[in-house]
């Protein structure tokens, strides 16, 4: 996703969210200058091809549990 550096001063709270599962790219003059993301995005790559498909709204531990309950 790619927005300007004002959009992300004046919904600075929704963007810190939507970075939890994606890339955000901030822009000046049409220009990357930053990026915004998860610094733990490979552990949770990871841990879903671990544990197959998580799904949205779940998290890693309620995964992990819910799979190794079913055992």
């Amino acid at each position: 996703m790619y927005i300007t550096a004002t959009e992300l001063k004046m919904n600075l709270s929704k963007y810190l969210l939507l970075a939890e599962s994606e890339d955000i790219y901030i822009t000046r003059n049409g220009k990357i200058v930053a990026k915004l993301s998860n610094p733990f995005q490979q552990r949770v790559d990871m841990a879903r091809s671990l544990f197959g498909s998580v799904p949205q709204g779940m998290t890693l531990e309620e995964a992990k549990e819910e799979r190794l309950g079913k055992k």
